[in-house]
């Protein structure tokens, strides 16, 4: 069994079909081909081998804060700047999603992040829609079946999002599947970026936000109200607007406030991510391990939690090991972890049909 792996109920939780919906390719670049290409960059890496670039990650990720969490992407994305980087780089990210059992997965990247070397936007969309097909194929291969969909992500602290939302829309027929904000939550609300969020929505294009992570309700509500957001980017700070009322040994009574009864209400999904989220102190207010992590409560009060990986190199994981954390640590059955995947094909970003073929696509294989 492969490292990382354990069995539900007899269950292999690597061979289980999954669905990824936060999973960013700058954070999931491979330590040995994130050295290769700075060699050929001439870029100094920290480390001059893979094992010990992933030490260095796992260093320098751990700090407790999503700021000195995401200066390690200045490393991945500056050997991300030519067709073939990119290219070569979506590949092995398609490679190992198939390899870890994903069958459907959005990948979400910021262009205006990869232009440094003289790309347009649209060249490095399509770089990467080329590595996409490539690892599709070699997946097939394989014997794996995967569908994989770009989310572009425009960056909150830049004045580019308006930009990249109508690069988003101009290439929906190229690989493009929905839209994104990311980079530094707190201080750049989405209501920063209304004009973006205004255009896509005239345009009927779906919208994720990043929100709920590394700042509290009020980035929910504007992400909610501001960006349209269809799903909440992490969104774990949601637990704030729940107050417990009574407690019981297991017996929980929990009052939802006004915004986290609207999520839940309306089945807007929450893009959990718990190693990242452990990793950048998004759930600090509750504890510092997973059992502290207000996923569980979450998902007994019925919202539509999924799980994620967020940045695979960054945090040392797959939804493999995510999966099978939660099920050891909530003594999650094969139901479970079924009912995430059903609420992340739900949530997907594709025709109601396609999600609909996605779910008997897992019932099949849940059942087999």
């Amino acid at each position: 069994m492969a490292k990382n792996d354990v069995t539900v109920q007899g269950r292999s939780v690597r061979d289980l079909p999954k669905v990824s919906l936060h999973d960013h390719l700058d954070g999931g670049v491979r330590p040995g081909t994130i050295i290769e290409l700075a060699d050929e960059f001439g870029i100094a890496a920290p480390a001059s081998d893979a094992a010990g670039l992933r030490r260095w990650f796992a260093d320098q990720c751990g700090s407790g804060s999503l700021v000195e969490y995401l200066k390690t992407f200045a490393l991945t994305t500056a050997v991300m700047q030519s067709e073939g980087a990119l290219t070569r780089i979506a590949r092995e990210f398609v490679e190992d999603l198939a390899a870890d059992g994903v069958v459907y997965g959005e990948m979400r990247w910021a262009p205006e992040q990869h232009l440094t070397a003289g790309l347009s936007p649209e060249q490095a969309v399509r770089a990467v829609q080329r590595g996409i097909e490539e690892g599709v194929d070699a997946a097939d291969a394989a014997g794996r079946s995967i569908r994989v969909g770009q989310l572009i992500s425009g960056m909150r602290h830049t004045d580019h999002t308006l930009e990249m939302a109508k690069l988003a829309v101009a290439m929906r027929g190229e690989g493009v599947v929905g839209f994104d904000i990311a980079g530094p939550e707190d201080g750049f609300p989405a209501s920063a970026h209304r004009a973006a969020f205004d255009y896509l929505a005239e345009q009927f294009f779906p919208v994720t936000v990043h929100a709920g992570e590394a700042a509290g309700l009020d980035s929910i509500r504007s992400a909610l109200l501001d960006g349209r957001a269809l799903r909440l980017g992490h969104g774990v700070r949601l637990a704030e607007d729940l107050l417990i009322v009574d407690r019981n040994g297991d017996d929980v009574q929990v009052q939802l406030g006004p915004v986290a009864r609207w999520v839940r209400d309306r089945e807007i999904a929450l893009e959990l991510s718990p190693s990242s989220n452990l990793q950048t102190g998004a759930i600090e207010a509750w504890g510092t391990g997973l059992g502290d992590h207000p996923f569980d409560l979450l998902y007994q009060l019925g919202f539509s939690v999924t799980v994620n990986v967020d940045n695979r190199t960054m945090s040392d994981t797959s939804l493999t090991k995510e999966l099978s954390q939660l099920a050891a640590t909530f003594d999650y059955t094969l139901d479970d972890l079924e009912a995430f995947q059903f609420n992340a094909a739900a949530a997907a970003f594709l025709p109601v049909e396609e999600r609909e073929e996605l779910v008997e696509i897992i019932a099949e294989g849940f059942d087999r």
